[in-house]
């Protein structure tokens, strides 16, 4: 199972005990993915359909358990994708569909139907326990979770995008700064910071699967760490050996071209000494001379010996 079969998983057995929050998260699924037929008898049919059975049991047992009434579950065939199936939950009764839709603030006292299911009533999601079940709602209907091993990303694909504007309001008063961006001819709600799909994760209550992925961003980021020191560690010994070898090229080049007799004795003293230990670091050649040095008396005698190198070279000597 991917890691955000495992979440919407765990979400699907987080049931509220408060019935205010079982509505909010029915509303959630209904306004992402929920159907209405109304029938020349003007008798009202309400269903959703879903590839994911996570989504359909939850769905199912929170109308149980809000409403106790007969729900309907078809399963068949995805005709695109043979291997998967497509579950239905359908309340067909037209008296326990109004109770449903009326419950959620999509049906108003005249009976009229929100169309498309468009706004969320603010009453539905006024307290803090009630938006994060909606936001749980939403997640197991239109979300998914990359795989935090290769990449954080949290997304929820709307076809609307007043409902990406709505779900990125939502987020906003649990400080989450999650953006809206169209992808062909839908609205994806995302975030990316790893912090925030925690708190997101946080926030609906799948709080194994946030162990999980706390767990795998440590890792990451104690290896991260280490191959930033490695890289960096590298990165000084070529530094430092390059350096080495240009002052035994120099050092060479003035011993060949005038010899160390033209030079002054504390000069001469330290280029017989990289020359013996060309591997030795600028502390260890300090500590071997006569009168030893620091690393800073070390450079600038080291640097002198160059500009002769150089100075030799400009002039052919």
């Amino acid at each position: 199972m991917s890691f955000s079969g495992k979440v919407k998983d765990e979400l699907s057995r987080c049931i509220s005990s408060a019935r205010h929050c079982q509505i909010a998260e029915i509303a959630a699924i209904i306004s992402l993915c929920g159907k209405v037929y109304i029938s020349e008898a003007d008798k009202i049919q309400l269903w959703i359909q879903t590839e994911n059975i996570a989504v359909a049991r939850k769905y199912f047992t929170l109308l149980q358990k809000s409403f106790n009434i007969n729900i309907d579950v078809s399963i068949r065939r995805n005709i695109l994708f043979k291997k998967s199936r497509i579950y239905k939950v359908s309340v067909n009764d037209d008296e326990a569909a109004r109770r449903v839709l009326s419950a959620v603030k999509f049906m108003n006292p005249d009976g009229e139907i929100e169309e498309n299911f468009f706004a969320i009533n603010r009453i539905i999601i006024q307290n803090t326990c009630c938006k994060r079940a909606f936001l749980r709602g939403s997640f197991l209907a239109i979300g998914s979770i990359s795989d935090p091993k290769k990449a954080y990303h949290f997304e929820m694909i709307c076809t609307d995008k007043k409902k990406a504007t709505q779900l990125k309001n939502i987020m906003a008063a649990f400080n989450i700064d999650a953006k809206v961006i169209q992808r062909k001819k839908y609205y994806v709600v995302y975030v990316k910071e790893s912090a925030q799909i925690v708190d997101m994760l946080n926030i609906m209550g799948a709080h194994t699967s946030l162990m999980d992925l706390e767990n795998i961003r440590i890792l990451k980021e104690m290896r991260n760490s280490i191959n930033r020191r490695v890289n960096c560690e590298t990165a000084n010994i070529s530094k430092t050996v390059s350096a080495a070898v240009k002052q035994v090229e120099d050092i060479t080049y003035i011993q060949n071209a005038i010899g160390f007799g033209r030079i002054s004795e504390g000069l001469e003293e330290m280029a017989r000494l990289r020359l013996e230990y060309p591997d030795a670091s600028l502390s260890e050649l300090g500590k071997l001379l006569s009168t030893p040095v620091g690393k800073s008396g070390v450079n600038h005698r080291l640097r002198k010996l160059s500009a002769i190198a150089d100075e030799l070279r400009e002039h052919g000597t």
